[in-house]
């Protein structure tokens, strides 16, 4: 599939609002829409986490004190279950410590109520900024995983060896194996990881924490 392509059949970017007042939530979404950004409403943090789905992109404009589970405690538990939207916070009674420990979560803006127009959607621009850069790295991690699932197990043997830093012929000697065909193995490395250089290669196993070998040298 084609990068274009991908990016064709991404989930269009929304702002997912909650908040428990039906007409701040009304408001909210025809400021957005009025300015072509997608906008869906949910009366409380358990029923966007309902809706929710890794594939859905944007980022959550949550009111900090809801009824039932609040948007910071919401918050806690999204991190726990991994779920990687970024979060614009929004309350008409913040304070000091809340605001801190929100921010210090990864949330992107802290908004106090009543807020300016050009103040959302500054932070907006900013979350779908934030999302467009995870999904754009996590696209990247995937498709170096799949090059790395399409070894063979000796491949990959050699692999993990040739970016712990071992010669072609202290590979051999570890496998028990001729030179030529540890060349073999490690061009076929090359080719199917897409790699130019080994520096490339390296870099490449570094970024999805691929197993490097640590066996000592006989």
């Amino acid at each position: 599939m084609s990068e274009k392509a991908g990016e064709a059949m991404r989930a269009p970017e929304t702002v997912f609002i909650v908040d428990d007042d039906a007409s701040i939530c009304e408001g909210l979404c025809n400021l957005l829409e009025a300015v072509r950004i997608r906008a869906e409403c949910f009366p409380s943090a358990e029923a966007f986490r309902a809706r929710w789905s890794g594939e859905l992109a944007g980022c959550l404009l949550l009111d900090a004190r809801l009824p039932g589970m609040s948007g910071v405690e919401f918050q806690e538990q999204m991190k726990a279950a991994y779920i990687e939207i970024p979060v614009i916070f929004m309350t008409a009674h913040g304070d000091v410590p809340m605001v801190r420990k929100v921010m210090k979560a990864g949330a992107v803006e802290f908004l106090t109520k009543p807020f300016q127009k050009e103040e959302l959607l500054h932070a907006v621009e900013q979350a779908f900024a934030s999302d467009r850069a995870r999904r754009d790295e996590e696209t990247i991690l995937n498709s170096i995983r799949a090059r790395i699932a399409s070894l063979t197990d000796r491949e990959r043997e050699v692999m993990a060896m040739v970016t712990a830093g071992l010669l072609n012929k202290q590979i051999a000697a570890e496998l028990n194996l001729r030179e030529i065909t540890v060349k073999l193995h490690r061009r076929h490395v090359m080719e199917k990881m897409k790699a130019g250089s080994l520096a490339e290669l390296v870099k490449m196993c570094e970024r999805v924490k691929s197993p490097s070998w640590a066996g000592p040298l006989s």
